[in-house]
């Protein structure tokens, strides 16, 4: 059975729309408009247990709706969810044992106490015996390399140190699940490492499944090899990693280092110029046109090395919503309503 089942799922906010100006203002007490805002709309997926799995969109794609709408926090407008067969909404208390959420931009533990205090309150909370407690207590604070920090006051901490200790309270009762909004947002490289080593590490020796949410793809490509991409409330692709770049992206990119520093001066007619270095200069250039550039430019051209590879897969999936939102934009622009009639929602979502 899958550990996340997902059929129809939908959220419907009702917003209210503030005119401006006092006058306005006043009659906003007596009559209000509304609009309909679907922050997440009719998705479906399913997650197998023990999978790690990306959930990428921008803001305001309905990601963190997801997640709420996954952990019980809030109720769907309309469809289905089970996680690992039970209804998230119901908030069963056994249903609350076997996942976590982690939001970076959340605080789980009392600013003003150690964090070793937190702990000990989320041990009673979950029931956890003292045997286990310790244990598991050990084991991720010695992963996490916070042993020496867990008697300082949290405020005391770094965000890096912080984010490792919302780890440890999120893990302690040994959850089936993990949903993870954002978890290195505002991270240094370091802190952000070591965070995407341990949940590597932790996930291949306990099995847990993840839903992770990010904007950093460094998070993404080092953890997930599938991923679920959904923009304005949908689903746009569901597969592995790997075929992204391959699915949305029309160019590659090519660079040649030519034999003296003289860079020839018509190789834009293969494609855009993005980099010139001496002697070496970097091209984009259409994926199906590859072939015929690089035999014209060996042709004509004294090339001491040429290389092929893809574009970062940060450029590809801001493309994708960047394109998404312009072809939007014209459509409106037509005085025509837009693909579904809907407008995004950061705050929500």
């Amino acid at each position: 059975m899958p550990a996340i089942e997902v059929q129809g799922l939908a959220k419907t906010y009702r917003v209210y729309q503030k005119r401006e100006g006092l006058l306005a203002s006043i009659g906003g007490l007596f009559r209000r408009e509304y609009k309909q805002v679907h922050a997440v709309e009719n998705i479906g997926f399913s997650i197998e247990t023990g999978e790690m799995v990306a959930f990428l969109g921008p803001n305001g794609a309905g990601k963190t709706t997801t997640l709420k709408l996954l952990s019980g926090l809030i109720f769907p407008t309309a469809g289905e969810a089970r996680v690992f067969g039970h209804v998230p909404w119901k908030r069963e208390n056994i249903y609350r044992r076997r996942f976590s959420l982690v939001m970076g931009q959340k605080n789980q533990l009392w600013w003003d106490l150690p964090a070793q205090e937190s702990f000990r309150l989320h041990k009673e909370i979950y029931h956890i015996e003292e045997g286990p407690f310790r244990e598991r207590l050990d084991e991720l604070t010695n992963l996490l390399e916070v042993v020496d920090l867990v008697g300082q006051p949290v405020r005391e901490l770094s965000l890096g140190e912080r984010m490792r200790m919302e780890l440890i309270a999120a893990l302690l009762h040994s959850p089936d699940i993990l949903f993870l909004d954002e978890p290195t947002i505002g991270l240094d490289v370091v802190s952000q490492r070591r965070v995407q080593e341990f949940l590597k590490q932790y996930q291949a020796s306990h099995s847990i499944t993840v839903l992770l949410t990010s904007h950093y793809m460094k998070d993404v490509e080092a953890l997930c090899k599938r991923a679920i991409i959904i923009n304005e409330g949908h689903i746009i692709h569901d597969g592995p990693l790997a075929e992204v770049v391959d699915r949305f992206s029309h160019h590659k990119i090519v660079e040649f280092q030519f034999a003296s520093n003289q860079i020839p001066g018509d190789l834009h007619r293969f494609g855009q110029v993005l980099e010139t270095n001496p002697p070496r200069v970097k091209l984009e250039v259409v994926r199906n046109q590859i072939p015929g550039t690089l035999a014209e430019v060996l042709a004509h051209y004294d090339v001491e090395d040429v290389s092929v590879h893809e574009r970062p897969l940060e450029e590809v999936i801001a493309e994708i919503f960047t394109n998404n939102r312009s072809r939007e934009n014209e459509t409106e622009g037509a005085g025509l309503p837009t693909e579904d009639g809907r407008a995004s929602l950061s705050a929500q979502s």
